[in-house]
C-alpha cells in the first residue's frame, strides 16, 4: 500500500537517526564515566573544565527536569595537580545538591531553576564556582553545613556526609578551600579553590 510505503520512508530514517543519536549519547556517558572514575589515588595534572563536563554529563538526570545548566569555562585554565577521582566526586556532590536545592524551592514546578558553573584563575588558585537558584541555606545553618551528619534533607534524600567529605577532600587533601554564600529563597554559591602549585 502506497500510504504505508510513504509512512515507512519517512519514519524508518527518523527511527534510525534517533537510535544513532541515542547510541552516541550512551557512548559519551560511558566515556565520561570512564574518565570520571579514574582508578588510583595518586595526584596527577587534571583538566578541571574536562572533569566538570564529564560530571555534568553523568549527573544530567539529577537536574535536567528541574533546572537549566549554563557554563562559563575559562579555556586558558592551567592544569591542576589533584586526585581526579576524588575531585570529580566533590563536583558530583555539589551538582546533585544544587539540583535538589532547586527541586525543593517553592514554584520550581512552573519555572525551571538555573545551575551556573564557572571556572577561573585567581592569583595562584583555580576556582570552580557553582551557583544555584535553589531554596538557599538559613544563616544559622551556614556554619554547620560542612559538619559530618548535619543535614536539613528529609530521610532518604541524604546522609549529611556529602559536604563534609567534600570539605575533607578539598581542604585537607588538596590544601584548597570551599566557601559558601547563600540567601534563603534566592540560592547558593559554592566557590571551590584549588592551588595551582602546592607550597
Amino acid at each position: 500500500n502506497d500510504a504505508d510505503l510513504e509512512y515507512n520512508e519517512e519514519e524508518i530514517p527518523l527511527a534510525i537517526q534517533q537510535s544513532i543519536d541515542g547510541a552516541d549519547r550512551v557512548s559519551k556517558i560511558v566515556l565520561s564515566m570512564k574518565e570520571f572514575s579514574h582508578p588510583g589515588g595518586e595526584e596527577e595534572p587534571a583538566d578541571i573544565n574536562r572533569a566538570l563536563e564529564n560530571t555534568i554529563a553523568i549527573t544530567r538526570n539529577e537536574w535536567k527536569y528541574v533546572s537549566k545548566m549554563t557554563c562559563e569555562f575559562d579555556e586558558s585554565l592551567p592544569m591542576v595537580s589533584c586526585i581526579p577521582g576524588e575531585v570529580n566526586q566533590v563536583f558530583l556532590n555539589m551538582i546533585i545538591n544544587a539540583g535538589q536545592a532547586i527541586e525543593d524551592a517553592p514554584g520550581t514546578g512552573e519555572n525551571k531553576g538555573l545551575i551556573h558553573i564557572k571556572t577561573q584563575k585567581k592569583d595562584n588558585w583555580v576556582q570552580i564556582i557553582i551557583k544555584d537558584t535553589g531554596i538557599g541555606i538559613s544563616k544559622e545553618n551556614q556554619h554547620r553545613i560542612f559538619d559530618p551528619f548535619f543535614t536539613t534533607k528529609e530521610i532518604g534524600k541524604g546522609t549529611g556526609q556529602g559536604l563534609a567529605i567534600s570539605f575533607a577532600v578539598i581542604a585537607d587533601k588538596h590544601k584548597g578551600k570551599i566557601e559558601c554564600e547563600s540567601e534563603p529563597g534566592k540560592g547558593t554559591t559554592f566557590t571551590i579553590s584549588l592551588p595551582i602549585e602546592k607550597h
